[in-house]
């Protein structure tokens, strides 16, 4: 992508700075960029709406894994919406979602570590992309939406609606569990496919949501796809169907159940045969535990993950994750919270196989390791302004090498997050 046009800090800083002066008390507006003079607001009002973000993590290895040292990683994400009711008078006209994304840095869990699951949620694919370009409105009854175009299936299926997973910096909590694109081709943002996905609400309390998208993989970060609507080369559909239950009241909680099924053909780890499809399935929880009657918005909630992908073609087969989250820790900190997460990611047993032979057939002795990658972290997230979070974060990761069949010493990775929105 030609330097003149990718979205930069320096690009940010400068857009923040020409609205600084114009546009209110920067500490308590809630975008960094404000109202624009009062032209934002009225642009929503007449049907288009801008929205931004950044978000920046830096990670430090201060003990094992393979180097001492820090990387950073960012993302950039510019998106506006189109309200056809209100731009053009139309009853039920729906919306069109547009929205461009730009990741940069270095990786620490390639570079300092070498674990499977990303210490930095935002690194991959380092590049600018167009990663939604989507039509969604209501269908003959309120209660069925219907959403259509060049989106990535997690935006809406396989994740907690409540964001609880996202007061956590590795991602393997925060987003989805990674076995499902891992071993399928389900896609996490920002990799994004056509497809189309609807929602039914069966009552106030459970909806149905079911999704079919093409699988592409030789597009999932290929920069020169970056702006190509089409399949490079369709290997199959993958088809997600999802029940979610809200339960609602004093102790409100989340609940989904879903599977997927990837019609694709590929080779069964270990072996030159293939294996004609891929599936799995999931269950996620959010839940609240307790709420102080004394001091409203300040809650404990508990979420737990389970995930299972194929046996025969998924390098990573099990996903278990659990922990908490406090909102409102301290009484002057109302948006604040403290995340502490368990995740225990499990390899495909032929994965392991496959790399005990290569280790034999090259004459090395493999090392005794254990059969999963185990991560705690530990996480403060602090509202700084209405729009700047900034949350230090600390991750244990045990058995690093699970996936790679290297003995590499646990390691413990100090970290910083910034998320701003503009």
């Amino acid at each position: 992508m030609p330097s003149a046009i990718r979205i930069t800090p320096t690009l940010l800083l400068a857009l923040a700075s020409t609205t600084a002066l114009a546009d209110g008390d920067l500490m308590t507006r809630s975008t960094l960029t404000g109202d624009w003079g009062g032209l934002r607001h009225q642009l929503e009002d007449d049907g288009v709406k801008f929205t931004g973000d950044y978000s920046g993590e830096t990670a430090y290895n201060a003990h094992g894994g393979l180097h001492r040292s820090a990387r950073y990683s960012q993302n950039l994400k510019l998106g506006v919406q189109f309200d056809l009711s209100r731009l053009y008078g139309l009853d039920n006209g729906g919306k069109v979602q547009l929205t461009i994304n730009d990741r940069r840095g270095n990786s620490a869990s390639e570079d300092l570590v070498g674990n499977r699951l990303p210490i930095q949620e935002n690194f991959g694919g380092l590049y600018t992309r167009l990663t939604e370009l989507s039509y969604e409105r209501t269908l003959f009854t309120p209660a069925l939406n219907v959403k259509l175009g060049y989106m990535a299936m997690g935006n809406d299926l396989g994740g907690l609606d409540s964001g609880i997973l996202c007061n956590f910096m590795n991602a393997g909590f925060c987003g989805h569990p990674l076995n499902m694109s891992g071993g399928s081709g389900w896609t996490n943002y920002p990799n994004a496919h056509l497809g189309v996905r609807v929602k039914y609400d069966l009552s106030p309390a459970w909806q149905l949501r079911v999704a079919a998208f093409n699988v592409d993989p030789e597009s999932n970060g290929n920069s020169s796809r970056a702006w190509h609507l089409g399949p490079k080369h369709t290997t199959g559909t993958v088809v997600p169907v999802e029940l979610v239950y809200k339960l609602q009241g004093e102790l409100p909680g989340e609940y989904k159940l879903g599977y997927y099924y990837d019609s694709s053909d590929v080779k069964r780890i270990g072996s030159e045969d293939e294996v004609s499809g891929r599936g799995g399935h999931y269950l996620l929880v959010d839940q609240a535990v307790w709420n102080d009657q004394g001091s409203p918005g300040r809650s404990l909630h508990a979420f737990g993950q389970y995930s299972a992908s194929s046996k025969a073609a998924s390098p990573f087969t099990k996903w278990y994750g659990a922990g908490v989250v406090l909102y409102k820790p301290f009484e002057g900190r109302p948006k604040d919270t403290v995340a502490l997460g368990y995740g225990r990611a499990v390899p495909n047993p032929r994965s392991r196989d496959v790399l005990e032979d290569a280790a034999f057939n090259a004459g090395q002795q493999f090392p005794d390791i254990d059969s999963a990658e185990q991560l705690i972290e530990l996480s403060y997230g602090y509202q700084a302004t209405p729009w700047l979070n900034l949350r230090p974060d600390v991750q244990y990761i045990i058995e690093p090498g699970a996936f790679s069949g290297k003995d590499i010493d646990n390691a413990l990775v100090v970290g910083l997050q910034v998320k701003a929105s503009f």
